[in-house]
């Protein structure tokens, strides 16, 4: 028996597959579903509604910007604490055995080969269906670029972030500096930062190395304090700027 049931169905979600903007969104860590295989992890309620089980937000703010633009979205059906699709197999981090103050029974001491199931089931879909969506556009001579969102939690390890939004790169930071340079001229509606709350050094930009570096596609990565994205209200607010942000980057991109 696999670990996820017919019922459960496919890991990944793809929605406006046929978008005609250039921007394609990622939304890794959308869900805090946990497939029935796995129980709770070994988890209490309150830690599997928290920020360590999926990012609050993102995927409402990642469906706003995709309707506004014309955008194809990609996101991940269940959560992080089972696979995180922003890390590759052989990181700790893609099934934490720990994270943040919260130990996660269900992932200590994992096999290789449970390791490997679980990358089976939940990441290589994944990666693969984003990497299908870039071909088939370059194949279109249309050039995407790569938009991955997320949200952070406002304190982390007791210690509270005055960051709001983050505009994370790699080796790559073409358009994060259009998307810094937008907010920059455009007020101080949020405070906005480069690499903030992370950076490439703590290992979270995979997903952007993976479909973005590798094929010399224009790439960023969105972080949001999730407070700001609580309810339908502040998630229209968040996505209207970052929309604007985009399209003030890439002209013509929707």
């Amino acid at each position: 028996m696999g670990i996820l049931t017919d019922q459960e169905g496919d890991p990944v979600a793809v929605e406006n597959a046929e978008g005609r903007s250039r921007f394609i969104l990622v939304c890794e860590h959308a869900s805090r579903r946990i497939p029935e295989h796995f129980g709770t992890l070994g988890l209490s309620i309150e830690a599997l509604e928290s920020h360590i089980a999926w990012d609050p937000g993102a995927l409402a703010v990642s469906r706003m910007m995709a309707k506004s633009l014309d955008a194809t979205l990609v996101h991940q059906r269940f959560s992080r604490l089972v696979y995180d699709c922003n890390r590759p197999p052989d990181s700790p981090g893609a099934m934490p055995a720990t994270s943040e103050i919260y130990p996660v029974p269900g992932n200590a001491a994992l096999t290789p080969e449970a390791r490997l199931e679980r990358a089976r089931t939940l990441y290589f879909p994944f990666r693969d269906r984003i990497a299908d969506l870039v071909r088939r556009r370059l194949a279109d001579g249309r050039a995407p670029a790569i938009v991955t969102v997320h949200s952070f939690t406002p304190v982390y390890f007791g210690k509270p972030r005055a960051v709001e939004i983050g505009i994370l790169h790699d080796s790559d930071g073409r358009l994060a500096d259009a998307v810094l340079a937008a907010a920059a001229g455009g007020g101080s509606l949020f405070d906005v930062r480069r690499n903030e709350p992370y950076g490439p050094e703590d290992g979270v930009t995979h997903t952007l190395k993976e479909h973005g570096l590798a094929n010399g596609l224009l790439n960023v990565m969105i972080e949001i304090r999730n407070d700001l994205v609580r309810d339908e209200a502040g998630q229209g607010v968040v996505a209207d700027y970052l929309t604007g942000l985009l399209l003030e980057s890439l002209p013509g991109a929707s």
